[in-house]
């Protein structure tokens, strides 16, 4: 036992963005950074963590390669191993600087602990359901051999891959040189991110309508990009590149070059400004109002919110340097040529950084805003703005108008809202009778603190969060069944009446004192902690409930579900119809704050998730997508199958 205190982080080498920038001789001087990662005093060889279980077996070549010590003095002395492409325990030590660096930033925006998805089965008797907490995400550096990568829902862990690169092209890439996706910044962020949402939002990964698996592709691609400008180093390297203008060619727009190249492309993956032309030259992608009318499969989709996004803090920085270039330039804001001055790349880098740490926490807290199911692009857009006026009333810098314009220019738009002025963009509160009805069951703010309020503090042990968080759920749970309030189910969107559709799914646990009740599943109760640019701390308890309905394409058959004529009807179904609220109540007051959700009774939304499922996705593929039934019948792996088949760049 040391007698000095640990110390607050462990700086951990890795590639800035992939190893073949380290072969260009004008990026190879930025392209290996050092990680200050939060120091874990119980780490073990893997690396083993409170939050991250690396497991390094490669099954093609049939190996288990030796676990890294981070702990080891002479790692410790040097900041770890140096980025190699040969070495295993480099490949090791990346992946976990890069996800820990991921949940991090997840943690200080949402102001808790992350939590994975919890691992849920059915006992033997087919009713009682567990819930089983899941402390490590397993990542598996060398998990396939092809070119992929991708979180497994069912496994609870991160899969990459490394493949031979395709035969050379004009972008000078090695024909046949292995790649490895564990080794690029971008996908190792992309994949963590895609966990930390499902363990936010499990119903996420359900694509209810066309935006649903694009929100996932994009929201992962904009934690990846926007931590490029974490990086010091390479992000003045880029700026002096530009002379300043981020709207232009970057390694700090594009996501997995090397990824790119190597599976058989002109560039990047994915770039969030433009992207090679007919004739092999960048060219910038102007924003297209129609973009979303022609664009289909998730990551083209994806793309689009992405570059309405980071649009918004190119403008945002563009605002913020304008004075600055004034200022250097003596009025005129026309840079000479030549170098930029040292000190003006400093003062455009801080610039630059300071607008993408703050657009990334927009992205993060708006999460806690969003509908629980059935996502699209525009409700994430009132959840942005939302949520930092909650935080911020004073918008000075003007990072939501961005957001509006750009939104707007790209063709985004929210559904029941007369026009895109901020406040028509907020979220509503609980009208007078739903607040009423919602506070009878739940109780004034002191009972709400008693027993709703899971302690899920940054110190808190995460399995006693879990525990606690779970109880939370319970309690609310028997809170609305107590009565039971139907009045309260109703303002959620939900219902609680024996007399109900027959196509909604019923509680077998209440059914010995509720007969016939529909079931309601309280998918999480969770404190949202936010500190204002003031000081002032807010809190808010978030609430998310959710109720299934059984789906069918027939529009007959579905008549006689609902009618409680059909017998066996979960075993019939064709799909899953999901509804659902977020709950946000001022802990303070105990007042609830913004009610954000899906009615299970909207027959319009139904059936255009049906149009859509019968439309989009063949019959071999609608049991991949439509998401699982019961809990004995989970759904297999949406995002293996979604990153196998993303469009070549």
């Amino acid at each position: 036992m040391s007698n000095y205190p640990a110390p607050p982080r462990r700086r951990l080498r890795a590639f800035a963005f992939d190893p073949g920038r380290s072969t260009r001789l004008d990026t190879a001087a930025i392209n290996e950074v050092t990680i200050p990662v939060r120091w874990e005093t119980d780490l073990s060889p893997g690396p083993v963590g409170e939050y991250l279980e690396v497991v390094d077996v490669d099954p093609a070549s049939n190996r288990l390669y030796r676990p890294v010590d981070l702990n080891d003095p002479h790692l410790l002395a040097q900041d770890g191993l140096a980025p190699s492409l040969g070495t295993p325990q480099f490949h090791q030590q990346m992946i976990y600087a890069v996800a820990m660096t991921t949940i991090e930033r997840f943690e200080e925006a949402l102001g808790r602990r992350a939590l994975w998805a919890a691992g849920r089965y059915v006992g033997a008797d087919g009713r009682t359901k567990y819930v089983e907490f899941v402390q490590r995400l397993r990542v598996y550096p060398h998990a396939l051999r092809e070119a992929n990568a991708y979180y497994s829902p069912a496994k609870k862990a991160l899969l990459f891959g490394y493949f031979p690169a395709a035969p050379a092209r004009r972008d000078g890439a090695l024909p046949g040189g292995l790649v490895f996706t564990c080794l690029s910044h971008d996908v190792v962020a992309h994949e963590t991110t895609h966990a930390l949402l499902d363990g936010m939002h499990r119903r996420f990964a359900e694509p209810s309508n066309p935006d649903v698996l694009a929100f996932h592709e994009a929201f992962a691609d904009l934690v990846a990009l926007f931590q490029h400008f974490s990086f010091p180093e390479a992000l003045r390297h880029q700026i002096a590149r530009t002379r300043g203008d981020l709207g232009a060619e970057s390694l700090l727009a594009q996501l997995a070059q090397e990824f790119g190249r190597a599976a058989g492309g002109h560039g990047a993956l994915r770039d969030a400004l433009g992207g090679p032309s007919d004739d092999g030259r960048w060219r910038p992608r102007r924003p297209d109002p129609h973009a979303l009318e022609r664009a289909l499969e998730p990551h083209d989709r994806g793309s689009v919110l992405v570059a309405a996004v980071f649009g918004a803090f190119v403008a945002i920085y563009r605002e913020r340097t304008a004075r600055l270039v004034r200022i250097a330039t003596g009025g005129s804001g026309i840079l000479p040529e030549g170098a930029l001055p040292h000190d003006l790349v400093d003062a455009l880098a801080d610039q630059a950084a300071k607008a993408a740490s703050h657009l990334l926490r927009m992205c993060i807290r708006a999460l806690d805003y969003c509908p629980p199911v059935d996502v699209t692009f525009g409700e994430y857009l009132r959840a942005l703005i939302t949520a930092d006026r909650d935080l911020v009333p004073d918008d000075a810098h003007g990072y939501r108008v961005a957001l509006v314009e750009s939104f707007r220019a790209w063709g985004i738009y929210p559904d029941g809202v007369r026009s895109l002025s901020e406040e028509a963009l907020l979220w509503r509160a609980p009208r007078g009778e739903e607040a009423d009805a919602i506070r009878r069951a739940l109780g004034d703010a002191e009972a709400i603190r008693e027993r709703f309020v899971p302690d899920w503090g940054l110190r808190t042990d995460r399995e006693a969060v879990s525990d606690a968080a779970n109880e939370a759920c319970e309690e609310v749970n028997k809170a609305l069944m107590s009565g039971p309030h139907y009045d309260a189910a109703e303002a959620l969107g939900l219902t609680l009446r024996p007399d109900a559709p027959g196509s909604i799914s019923r509680s077998s646990y209440w059914s010995r004192t509720h007969p016939n009740s529909p079931a309601l599943e309280i998918h999480a109760v969770r404190p949202a902690r936010r500190v204002a640019p003031s000081g002032e701390i807010h809190t808010d308890l978030v609430a998310v409930a959710t109720q299934r309905r059984f789906g069918f394409f027939d529009s007959d058959r579905q008549a006689a579900a609902d009618a409680g004529t059909m017998k066996d009807v979960e075993e019939q179904a064709d799909f899953v119809f999901r509804a659902g609220a977020t709950l946000l109540i001022d802990l303070a007051t105990g007042r609830p704050r913004y009610l954000i959700g899906k009615r299970i009774d909207d027959d319009a939304r139904l059936d255009r998730q049906r149009r859509y499922l019968r439309d989009r996705f063949n019959p071999a593929l609608q049991g991949v997508y439509f998401g699982a039934r019961s809990a004995a019948d989970p759904a297999p792996e949406p995002f293996a199958l979604l990153h196998r088949a993303a469009p070549s760049p």
